[in-house]
């Protein structure tokens, strides 16, 4: 399966952006307003500089306690961005995102934000993919 056909499964909202100079708090409003896990950090909401993570938020906040609020959203975002494209597949992405340890990756054609796709995505994506591989398996071994 491709990155597309996931990217066709998910609610076409368009990719949510955050600008690198908004604040911490204002994130975590937005995150928990939508209640998504990440968040791509663009100026013009087309080519993405990072992304922020809950995770990238908890870390810093176990460090700095509340204060990391009146952080910005640069100041915290991973600016090592790891993207995938449309025609990606989905096991080459499930490997990336495990190797890597995160769970979200923004989709980006001719250097442009066409998506985002999580890890649940991926996974999701995948147990279709197997489930149908069986049917089909059974239907062969049983003649149908």
């Amino acid at each position: 399966m491709f990155v597309t056909k996931i990217l066709a499964t998910k609610s076409n909202q368009g990719v949510l952006t955050i600008g690198p100079e908004a604040s911490i708090a204002d994130a975590v409003a937005e995150l928990g307003a939508r209640k998504i896990g990440a968040l791509v950090v663009s100026a013009d909401g087309r080519r993405a500089q990072g992304i922020l993570s809950e995770r990238d938020i908890v870390r810093e906040m176990a460090k700095t306690g509340g204060d990391v609020l009146s952080q910005t959203v640069a100041s915290l975002m991973t600016r090592d961005l790891q993207t995938c494209a449309p025609g990606d597949r989905s096991d080459a992405v499930l490997e990336r995102m495990t190797t890597g340890r995160f769970r979200h990756m923004p989709v980006e054609e001719d250097g442009l934000l066409v998506g985002l796709i999580s890890l649940g995505d991926v996974v999701k994506a995948r147990l279709s993919e197997v489930s149908m591989e069986k049917d089909a398996l059974e239907a062969m071994i049983s003649g149908h």
